[in-house]
């Protein structure tokens, strides 16, 4: 009897520690694994599997390869899928930089010599390459008097709702809004303190769904029937397939959110 008790125990034993590891989808942000429609349904995989990721355009995986191969280990992932930004470097208005002209990747500080009588935003001497591009304006602007600003720092696809003025007094406000399809960031408002302006929004790319991008997946929008289509982030599209298609990816996948220009398609064969 204490014989089968012990085999059941190195038995039971054995099962348990011989559990398999399993590896989720990876969610990579700005980027994407190849033909992740078709492999996203098999997933939690078994270590041993591999698949490649690319990113989006402006970054780069760590292997600076268009397709980084990740494979599924004990520890989880390997390498770690991260797709980093690239900031390219151009002149410096009113100073230089050894930096000039190059690419720098997420995480990397530039530093910059401006010309006498002129300084970089909030008075720094370098800038740093971030996900959303570069922490301030590449550009040396004259030094001014503390109860003063001069005019509000530009944002790409934005604009400040009111008319632009040479200079503003301590405790002024601006307000900005970004132009059609683009989602604001941060706070609308920036204002002036110490002669310089409080942090300014960005404007979030849109997400432009095309027919060619619904042809290639053989589906379309559910409710309807434009050809090409531009959505806010955080905007939720719905597609249905093709007719005589049938859904290949999750239910889910068929309510896409509009996330900073990117938006999953799902599928149809």
């Amino acid at each position: 009897m204490l014989l089968l008790i012990n085999i059941f125990l190195v038995l039971w034993t054995s099962g348990v520690g011989g559990q398999e590891k399993l590896c989720e989808f990876p969610e990579i942000k700005h980027g994407n694994l190849y033909d992740e429609n078709s492999y996203k349904p098999l997933f939690p995989v078994p270590v041993g599997n591999f698949f490649y990721y690319s990113c989006e355009c402006s970054f780069i995986s760590s292997s600076k390869l268009y397709w980084t191969r990740i494979t599924c280990t004990e520890e989880g992932w390997s390498p770690t899928p991260k797709c980093l930004k690239q900031c390219f470097f151009p002149w410096v208005e009113n100073g230089h930089s050894e930096s000039s002209g190059q690419t720098s990747l997420e995480g990397t500080t530039v530093q910059i010599t401006c010309d006498t009588g002129y300084n970089l935003q909030n008075n720094k001497s370098a800038i740093l390459c971030t996900e959303g591009g570069w922490s301030s304006p590449p550009k040396c602007r004259p030094i001014k008097s503390a109860d003063k600003c001069g005019p509000p720092p530009t944002i790409n696809n934005g604009d400040i709702t009111s008319f632009l003025l040479k200079e503003y007094p301590l405790g002024a406000t601006v307000e900005y809004r970004c132009q059609s399809f683009y989602e604001l960031w941060g706070s609308r408002y920036v204002t002036c303190r110490d002669g310089e302006w409080s942090e300014t929004p960005r404007c979030l790319d849109a997400c432009v769904i095309s027919e060619a991008n619904m042809n290639e997946n053989n589906i379309k929008l559910r409710w309807i029937s434009q050809r090409k289509l531009y959505v806010k982030t955080g905007d939720i599209v719905e597609f249905e397939c093709n007719f005589g298609y049938e859904k290949k990816t999750s239910r889910q996948s068929f309510r896409a959110t509009c996330r900073e220009g990117k938006l999953e398609y799902p599928r149809c064969e």
